[in-house]
């Protein structure tokens, strides 16, 4: 069971990162020259994408260890809560601190999913892409240490 969920897991990893490998020279332009409205539609579909693959690598270790999702209208946010926290299953997946700063990425997917991209300020999405490579880094680094949990206990 922990292996399909780890290999789940690094499969997410590698498609996350291929999102952005994929639309690096659009991320890099847009954080030296304000981008227009089809650039600006683009990166937020990167973001969509970005968040997407996040809770993809959820959804499997929710599915294949904790044998729970969690349901209702606010099921998405819970998700993300449940993955700061420890279970009787396993340990937390991710810092609570990393929660907070992927919850921003939510609530721009929920946004994205139910709005018109004219609507799209670049204000609001330059915040989320200047800490975009940052923050996948180090989440990242939050879901080696658990895989490697997985292996050791």
């Amino acid at each position: 069971m922990a292996n399909n969920v780890v290999s789940q897991i690094e499969f997410q990893i590698e498609q996350i990162d291929q999102l952005f490998d994929s639309y690096a020279d659009l991320l890099e332009r847009s954080q030296k020259s304000t981008p227009d409205l089809v650039e600006i539609t683009a990166i937020a579909s990167v973001l969509h994408s970005f968040y997407n693959g996040v809770e993809n690598i959820f959804l499997s270790i929710a599915k294949g260890m904790d044998e729970d999702l969690p349901g209702g209208s606010q099921w998405h946010r819970d998700l993300l809560i449940r993955m700061s926290q420890k279970t009787s299953k396993r340990r937390h997946v991710i810092s609570e601190e990393m929660a907070q700063r992927l919850a921003e990425y939510l609530g721009f997917r929920h946004f994205y999913r139910h709005s018109y991209s004219f609507f799209l300020e670049w204000g609001e999405i330059e915040k989320l892409v200047s800490s975009l490579r940052k923050m996948w880094t180090q989440l990242k680094k939050e879901l080696s240490l658990f895989i490697n949990s997985l292996s050791s206990g």
